[in-house]
């Protein structure tokens, strides 16, 4: 399979008619949801929290659609217009930036509580312009992405490595920006399901009594699952969800906020807003 970040640069590669088959693509969509639930699986967000996640490379917002699912709030940046074109067409619900990750964030430090990362960061590796120094450009994006992280938060990267050299490269950029993990490899044995996870952690909590240990990876010999995907199935061949329920009133405010800001027609707030009703039988 030929690698597209040798083909263009991905604003250029990633155009109207690529942006529109990647979206509409079943297998495309099965394959980033089940590496976005991975991603969150790594990032061990307790089950009662409600994170604020930034999504690097959303895209057309396949991987937000699995975030909302889980109950978190999101920002998306793509260097890609088209992409983020059709992810407002298909009125996801992050906040959506454009951006060329390799010139660095401006964000609040801290802003975030996790990050993750689809297809993406291979991206970075690649001299596309005479401008672009992959290192330098990794440099800028580890140091900006660490300021933004909440500390003891985890940034978490699925990504295709060209080869050794370019995993070496992408995880000393990393280091040398503060944080501290590595590579978590699910399916090392098997060349079709064989999948590249940068687990990163921006320094400690306070509270944290020890430094947080790099997962490990899942392999055949174990039959371990994706655990959110595996609950996910089983939920919906139950037709119903057990999870326990995230989006309270402070989410559902949040939400029309969210819709006023952009202009959306929104019903106005009042005592009743995300009142539960009781079940009547």
């Amino acid at each position: 399979m030929s690698r597209p970040e040798h083909t263009a640069p991905p604003e250029i590669f990633y155009n109207e008619d690529e942006a529109s088959k990647y979206t509409n693509n079943s297998r495309i969509i099965a394959i980033q949801s089940e590496m976005t639930y991975r991603a969150l699986e790594l990032l061990a967000i307790p089950d009662d929290q409600v994170a604020f996640l930034l999504d690097i490379g959303c895209g057309s917002g396949l991987s937000g659609e699995v975030l909302d699912e889980e109950g978190h709030f999101w920002v998306g940046m793509d260097i890609s217009e088209s992409m983020l074109e059709v992810a407002n067409g298909r009125e996801v619900d992050g906040d959506l930036f454009l951006q060329d990750i390799g010139q660095g964030m401006s964000y609040r430090p801290g802003t975030f509580d996790g990050a993750i990362s689809i297809s993406v960061l291979q991206w970075l590796c690649n001299a596309d312009k005479t401008v672009n120094n992959p290192r330098s450009r990794l440099k800028t994006f580890f140091s900006s992405l660490y300021s933004s992280l909440a500390r003891g938060a985890r940034a978490v990267f699925q990504f295709y490595p060209e080869n050794p050299a370019q995993i070496e490269m992408i995880i000393s950029s990393a280091m040398k920006a503060g944080f501290t993990g590595g590579l978590v490899v699910d399916f090392p044995n098997s060349t079709k399901a064989k999948k590249y996870y940068l687990c990163l952690f921006a320094g400690f909590k306070d509270n944290a009594s020890e430094a947080p240990k790099l997962p490990k990876g899942l392999d055949e010999e174990s039959g371990a699952q994706v655990a959110y995907a595996s609950k996910r199935t089983r939920e919906k061949r139950r037709g119903k969800d057990s999870r326990k329920e995230l989006k309270d009133k402070n989410w559902v405010l949040h939400k029309k906020e969210l819709n006023r800001v952009r202009g959306k027609e929104t019903p106005n707030d009042s005592k009743y807003t995300a009142r539960k009703r009781r079940v009547r039988f």
